[in-house]
């Protein structure tokens, strides 16, 4: 056929309204990774006493060739708050999920929506805890059982198309696979990559992991990786300085042995070395160092199995031409304690619970070796990756986008200068940490325990402590001279002004963005009578 008989073969077609050839969606990719409870400690690119076990070469190297974020933190360090956080661009009250018990409904799955308005596939896989069916997605495949968190081994989903539901309920029926929920769920998207996805739209994939959430069940074939070698372990396991205040410890320690769960013997109701199996007749420190050795262990097992499927995973991405354009996010859902200050889990408003790794990777705009030290939180999450779908932050979102910020490493100067932070179910679990709110500068932190449940008789179900009033306190600490928050200053003089200047900003951060507690009279009630002790 000539050039004139194909060019009036066009004309026809057009004058038709048949659509010739539609132009392919150049768009990024987008793929935002989360696991349970990955700490910046256990990384190697974070810098921290572990980095030289190298437990993440794969993630060392994202970070190597993208952007990490070396302060990020969550706005609540718990998981179902965390991923609501992070799905709605929104602090806890405005989003309505305060603690383990709340839910997300489809109509409030805000990062979905707004990625399908914009015209992305999108789809969830692996761990999504947020009680409701992640319906505003076009494909879900996500954990059931325990809790939400699923199994370790054969773990138990939900496929859209399926009836969603609590699992065990009437009518409720699940999909079983066999081997450990990291693989397991890094197969799962690879399938979906391959066969679910459709090749003519960008993507939007939230893949999420279980691991290294407790108990820390590592694939058998880690059994033997750091099982020879020495963990190196903080100072503050065994020391605990003037870290802490009447709110955590009570008069005179009267409550140490009641509020936070150990490494060591120091709460009988739950600590590590139970967990780990550790004989309760030896002495004190060679109890803790043994349970500190189990649990690391067994933590960075997890890790590991991690760090090797996102490996396999990025091979894939690689193999099919989609290296080039992804944006990939990879955070964990807040911080853990690898036995700082004696701690385990999260919830705490110290370093290590409050801070998130973020590391970001795009090759066509993110320059390898970026580093930022902005003030980051997770609300921030779901305004960047709409940003590089082109989507403007939506007006009921609280958080902004970094974005600019992951490609220069400059921070705006307009950027927040203080961080909020809250812990809102007290006593809760075995864990028993004190209700708690938070503002976390650039160099200081200022915490308030209030000491008490938004219930004001407490509440059940729990295995709580939540009846308990805890003693209010105050804790002040000073990050440039102090990083691992060892020194309690609030009652040093010569920090008073900067406790009343630190004080107006937490009110006024409080207020604008919605986080007092007008509808908590009997919280408030305690705020008014401590905010000047």
């Amino acid at each position: 056929m000539g050039k004139a008989a194909c060019l009036v073969g066009v004309l026809v077609a057009l004058a038709s309204g048949v659509v010739v050839g539609k132009p392919a969606d150049k768009r990024p990719n987008i793929l935002f990774i989360l696991s349970d409870d990955h700490t910046t400690q256990a990384f190697g690119c974070y810098g921290s006493r572990l980095s030289g076990l190298n437990p993440t070469p794969n993630l060392d190297a994202l970070a190597n060739d993208g952007a990490r974020f070396d302060r990020v933190f969550c706005v609540n360090a718990i998981c179902t708050p965390s991923r609501a956080t992070i799905m709605t661009g929104q602090y806890p009250q405005k989003n309505g999920v305060l603690d383990l018990d709340g839910e997300l409904p489809p109509d409030r799955q805000y990062l979905a929506i707004e990625m399908k308005k914009a015209g992305y596939q999108t789809a969830i896989i692996g761990k999504w805890h947020l009680k409701a069916e992640p319906a505003a997605f076009d494909y879900y495949n996500v954990l059931v059982a325990a809790g939400q968190q699923g199994t370790y081994f054969d773990p138990e989903f939900i496929e859209t198309g399926m009836k969603f539901g609590r699992h065990g309920a009437t009518g409720i029926k699940t999909k079983q696979y066999k081997g450990h929920s990291t693989d397991v769920i890094t197969d799962l998207t690879l399938k979906w990559l391959a066969e679910g996805r459709d090749k003519n739209r960008p993507f939007f994939l939230m893949h999420h992991y279980k691991a290294p959430h407790d108990m820390f069940e590592n694939a058998p074939r880690y059994d033997d990786y750091l099982a020879d070698v020495e963990i190196p372990e903080p100072e503050s396991l065994y020391e605990t300085g003037n870290h802490g205040s009447v709110a955590t410890r009570g008069e005179k320690d009267a409550l140490i042995h009641d509020i936070g769960s150990s490494v060591s013997k120091r709460d009988p109701t739950r600590n590590m070395g139970q967990h780990m199996g550790i004989d309760p007749s030896l002495p004190d420190r060679e109890y803790t160092h043994q349970a500190y050795q189990a649990y690391l262990k067994r933590y960075l097992r997890c890790v590991k199995g991690v760090d090797d499927n996102l490996g396999r995973l990025f091979d894939y991405l690689k193999k099919e031409g989609l290296w080039e354009n992804t944006v990939i996010l990879y955070s964990g859902d807040q911080g853990f304690y690898l036995g700082e200050h004696d701690y385990i889990d999260k919830r705490w408003g110290y370093e290590e619970g409050m801070r998130m790794p973020l590391i970001m990777h795009y090759p066509q705009s993110i320059k390898p070796g970026t580093v930022c030290d902005a003030l980051v939180n997770n609300t921030d999450f779901a305004p960047t990756m709409l940003a590089y779908a082109g989507v403007k932050t939506p007006a009921y979102m609280q958080g902004r986008p970094v974005k600019s910020m992951a490609e220069t490493g400059v921070v705006p100067d307009d950027w927040r200068t203080a961080t909020y932070y809250r812990y809102w179910m007290h006593m809760a679990h075995a864990h028993a940490n004190p209700a708690h709110f938070a503002i976390r500068t650039q160099r200081y932190k200022l915490i308030f325990y209030y000491g008490c449940d938004v219930y004001p008789d407490g509440r059940t179900g729990w295995g709580t402590r939540s009846e308990w009033r805890t003693p209010p306190g105050w804790e002040l600490y000073d990050l440039k001279t102090d990083p691992h928050e060892m020194n309690n200053i609030y009652a040093n003089p010569e920090y008073a002004e900067v406790v009343k200047k630190l004080k107006v900003q937490l009110k006024d951060l409080r207020e604008g963005l919605g986080e007092t507690d007008k509808d908590y009279p009997h919280i408030q009630k305690i705020i008014d009578e401590h905010w000047n002790d």
